[in-house]
């Protein structure tokens, strides 16, 4: 079989948790639930569960063969490194970047993985990205929204240029969406089964109307939870670009001719929203991913999906797409 790459997968280090626990405040606090000692919570919500598989390499490489996964693209979860002001943003980044390259020289074969920047702080942004492309990334991780910012948002263009003419791809992964605090997520813990998607789904379809897909046609983006809810949506972006003026006022084409250009991941958890990503996005643009070691993510299954995929598409989806994109053959 071919090789299996998996691209969306995380790991942590304690010293940025304890770096949130001191200056995550005041929407990100860490309190215990239970049994669990160290639950990130946001304004007062449970928000991320870190769990012991987030620390430990020897058990990831232990559990990645066991699921048959030759390489993982590991990158830092929310909330990143979006909190505690210049100096403590920095420092958070550099401690996950070094973590995760030391990572990549300690299982060479089996590891590879997506900077983290501090976007808030574009001159330090910038440089971290130079920083990081020297120490071995081979990709960039951000988050659907900047601390409540868009993604388009003028800040972030010197970001973004930077970006465009490194030629490296970008992981856009959701944290929770702007105003969720008035959603009524905290009841039944909504954010990780629809405020996550959300917030995807709002991010990418920002930057379809937005034209950030012709101001920067080199960026290749990785979308993920399978692009959360925009292939079963798409059809109504392309009707709102027809018929809504402001739809389309910054686009060159139509919405659904963007997700071709789009990537997305397979972290979808049902064989009908894969074929979908499959259909919208083309088998050019799915990747194999996982979410290990959250608690709902999966290598086997996931992979298991992939594997009932035709075969051509079964074979892209495992890791050819990822060798190309990632540069890895």
């Amino acid at each position: 079989m071919s090789v299996v790459i998996d691209v969306h997968t995380h790991m942590l280090n304690k010293s940025w948790l304890s770096l949130l626990k001191e200056h995550g405040g005041p929407r990100y606090s860490v309190r215990s639930i239970g049994a669990l000692p160290d639950i990130i919570h946001l304004d007062g919500a449970p928000f991320m569960t870190p769990l012991p598989e987030m620390f430990d390499y020897d058990l990831r490489i232990k559990n990645m063969n066991k699921a048959k996964v030759d390489i993982a693209i590991i990158s830092l979860t929310c909330p990143n490194v979006y909190w505690g002001g210049r100096e403590i943003s920095a420092e958070a980044t550099r401690i996950m970047n070094n973590d995760l390259a030391a990572a990549q020289k300690s299982y060479p074969d089996r590891i590879r993985w997506f900077a983290s920047l501090p976007w808030q702080y574009g001159d330090l942004a910038v440089a971290e990205l130079d920083r990081a492309r020297a120490a071995g990334a081979v990709g960039v991780m951000v988050l659907g929204n900047i601390a409540g910012k868009s993604l388009t948002d003028p800040d972030f263009a010197a970001i973004w240029q930077a970006i465009d003419a490194s030629g490296l791809p970008v992981f856009v992964h959701p944290t929770a969406p702007p105003g969720v605090s008035e959603m009524d997520t905290a009841t039944h813990n909504l954010v990780p089964s629809i405020g996550f998607t959300f917030d995807t789904s709002l991010a990418i379809a920002r930057c379809i109307y937005d034209g950030f897909f012709d101001r920067y046609p080199s960026i290749t983006v990785i979308a993920a939870h399978g692009g959360g809810a925009l292939p079963y949506l798409i059809g109504r972006l392309d009707i709102c670009h027809e018929r809504i003026p402001t739809c389309s006022a910054r686009t060159k084409e139509r919405p659904s001719n963007y997700m071709r250009r789009i990537c997305v991941d397979t972290v979808v958890f049902s064989q009908d929203a894969l074929d979908m990503c499959v259909k919208v996005c083309g088998p050019e643009n799915v990747l194999y991913g996982s979410d290990y070691p959250h608690n709902i993510g999966d290598m086997i299954g996931c992979l298991g999906r992939v594997d009932s995929l035709p075969s051509d598409t079964r074979l892209l989806a495992r890791g050819k797409n990822a060798e190309r994109i990632f540069r890895l053959s």
